[in-house]
């Protein structure tokens, strides 16, 4: 289903999560939540080995310094000057608060676009990491992940993170747009306009690993990066600063898979062999 932008400026004040969400420019406790549970998944996604990681997710992720930290050697994708003059859709302030151990691998910045990896040869990499929404910013999605499977060696990992449902939804209702709504669940590829003009692709747990296994890759697990919810998250925080430690654990534990929790999906993903 193909949804046009609307033409109707968004609100000043916005009226739900997920307006606030497209609309964040400042790092509150939710995301100051959602970034650590996004580090703590990564810390424990990458290989237990120094390994070549290919990262997707943007130049100032924070997964990265995390990946060179470990000890593995990161190629990380810079745009191109046509790209750069395009702002590029983050949740928020992507840097982590959280100091990060002095360097042991190598980090290298190529310019190159990463819905496109064919500077790279096949098989250059043990692990690719396209976290940031990436993949949901490129509309054709199949052919980025077929990328990443393409330049993962036989045995290679990938993480990958997408625009859950929810978040399509959500976004739908704060725009008033009720028939396309009502066509969402049930849609086979939702694109969803967000208040800056700019479209993305959301994803069900279906769809997603339907897209992984097309292009070659073994679904390894998949689900919503955050189960808590932002209410839920404040409000603690709010009792007790430093209970931020025992809500990220909280969420490492969480066993929960529905597609309709959380703004997003993660997904782990092995090529064959």
């Amino acid at each position: 289903m193909h949804v046009r932008p609307s033409s109707t400026p968004a609100s000043d004040s916005p009226r739900s999560p997920a307006a606030q969400f497209a609309a964040s420019d400042r790092l509150s406790d939710y995301w100051r939540f959602y970034w650590a549970v996004a580090e703590a998944q990564i810390s424990r996604w990458l290989p237990s080995s120094p390994s070549r990681l290919l990262d997707l997710s943007s130049p100032d992720f924070q997964g990265t310094p995390r990946a060179v930290a470990a000890g593995h050697d990161v190629v990380t994708l810079l745009p191109s000057t046509d790209v750069a003059v395009r702002r590029p859709l983050t949740l928020v302030n992507g840097r982590s608060p959280v100091p990060h151990p002095a360097p042991r691998g190598r980090l290298r910045h190529v310019v190159g676009d990463s819905a496109f990896l064919r500077g790279f040869a096949g098989s250059s990499f043990d692990g690719v990491i396209a976290d940031n929404r990436v993949l949901s910013r490129h509309l054709a999605t199949e052919s980025s992940v077929a990328e990443v499977a393409r330049v993962l060696r036989p045995g290679g990992r990938a993480l990958l993170v997408v625009d859950s449902v929810v978040l399509g939804m959500a976004l739908l209702a704060e725009q008033d747009r009720w028939p396309e709504l009502s066509h969402a669940p049930s849609a086979d590829v939702l694109l969803v306009p967000w208040p800056d003009g700019s479209i993305t692709r959301c994803f069900t747990a279906e769809q997603l690993t339907e897209t992984l296994a097309d292009s070659g890759l073994e679904l390894e697990w998949v689900k919503p990066r955050t189960v808590l919810s932002a209410s839920t998250v404040e409000m603690m925080l709010d009792r007790d600063p430093r209970s931020m430690g025992h809500l990220v654990e909280m969420e490492m534990r969480a066993t929960e898979s529905d597609d309709y929790v959380g703004v997003h999906l993660v997904a782990s993903a092995r090529k064959p062999a």
